[in-house]
């Protein structure tokens, strides 16, 4: 009977009769809730054990699917290729969580940016004794100012402060190629720099690559090292701002706090004025990833920790909890930013111009198989 018998690491005694299913899943940018020792615990509890493979959205997206149980693009229009391609083979979506696309920065940018009436101060629950913690940036000023080609050190980011970069003004992202993220910002900035509009035909999204394409080639990086690379001292001068999840930045925050005793007053969101929620769906490729799936979108303990890595958890409408999630913030300590009642709401083109626009300024290799095939 030896080895038949065991304890979870939460301490949950597994019978004879329970087994501990292993799941392979190709995953994105929310591989740190899988790797997180609290998710493996509950799962655990649960009978599962997942095993994950990392890498960008849109290679999840257009890479073999044999031999895994689930794939986890970060957003939509990677989860669309899935689910099209798949027409003839088991796909089940569940949505368990959203998070906004944000701006990481630091202090003496977002206040530089502030000088310029581009950035103003976001109301805050908590106290802001050193400052504010977010921003809202005005999208349209910013992008006008970075097509101009102005660097940091040309607007002035020494004049008050101890800093000096000769760098040009963007934001910058991991590989547009590969990473959701990514392709979610161009389709911001496509959206902004068009007039709040959206192409619809091929020429006008070739001509709006085209337009947005200088503000948005710099040196990318890996999609797992944009968010190490803002904690890091070295961030402020290789990548002063970084697109990234809003989750990643209240993850941050809630670890600072706990550690530190208090937030970090230095490293501070921008909030864009015209804004994107992703929509990270998982994607059960099997029976045996469908129970995962529907574990996401409904156990309590499992929602609760996605909360506590900075996720807006969906209810059971569909709608995002913002309200909870910024009260758990507020105990722990960390202070929340006030909800945006007039923020613009960006719109995406269609999946192919998206993909097409995509594939333009990143000049993207072809996908090594048909987009959303079975295998």
């Amino acid at each position: 009977m030896a080895g038949l018998i065991a304890l979870t690491a939460g301490g949950h005694l597994l019978l004879p009769f329970e087994r501990i299913t292993t799941l392979e899943g190709k995953i994105a940018s929310k591989s740190e809730f899988f790797e997180d020792g609290e998710v493996q615990r509950i799962l655990m509890q649960r009978g599962i054990r997942v095993h994950i493979t990392k890498m960008g959205s849109r290679e999840i997206a257009t890479t073999s699917f044999d031999g895994y149980d689930f794939a986890f693009p970060s957003g939509q229009p990677a989860a669309e290729i899935i689910k099209t391609g798949r027409r003839d083979a088991y796909a089940k979506g569940h949505r368990p969580f959203v998070s906004p696309i944000v701006l990481a920065t630091y202090r003496e940018y977002a206040e530089t940016l502030r000088e310029h009436g581009l950035a103003r101060p976001r109301q805050i629950s908590g106290s802001d004794r050193d400052g504010p913690l977010y921003y809202t940036l005005d999208m349209k000023g910013f992008l006008e100012l970075s097509a101009r080609g102005k660097t940091w050190d040309q607007i002035g980011i020494g004049r008050n402060r101890r800093t000096t970069n000769g760098n040009r003004i963007l934001a910058q992202t991991s590989n547009i190629c590969d990473a959701n993220h990514a392709g979610t910002y161009l389709g911001l900035v496509a959206f902004v720099r068009n007039g709040n509009t959206v192409p619809t035909s091929d020429a006008e999204a070739d001509r709006v690559a085209g337009m947005i394409k200088p503000t948005l080639v710099s040196q990318g990086l890996p999609s797992e090292q944009m968010f190490k690379t803002y904690e890091v001292p070295e961030g402020k001068g290789v990548a002063p701002i970084v697109v990234v999840y809003e989750h990643q930045y209240f993850a941050y925050q809630i670890r600072h706090r706990q550690q530190a005793g208090k937030a970090d007053p230095e490293r501070v969101l921008l909030y864009p004025s015209t804004q994107v929620l992703t929509e990270p769906e998982y994607i059960a490729l099997t029976p045996k990833g469908d129970r995962l799936g529907e574990l996401l979108a409904t156990d309590e303990q499992l929602q609760r920790r996605a909360m506590e890595l900075g996720f807006r958890v969906l209810d059971s409408s569909g709608r995002a909890t913002s309200t909870e999630l910024y009260r758990f913030l507020a105990d722990r300590g960390v202070p929340a930013p006030a909800p945006a009642a007039n923020d613009t709401k960006a719109t995406l083109p269609s999946l192919p111009l998206l993909e097409r626009m995509i594939s333009r300024v990143g000049e993207c290799p072809p996908p090594t198989r048909t987009p959303g095939a079975s295998s």
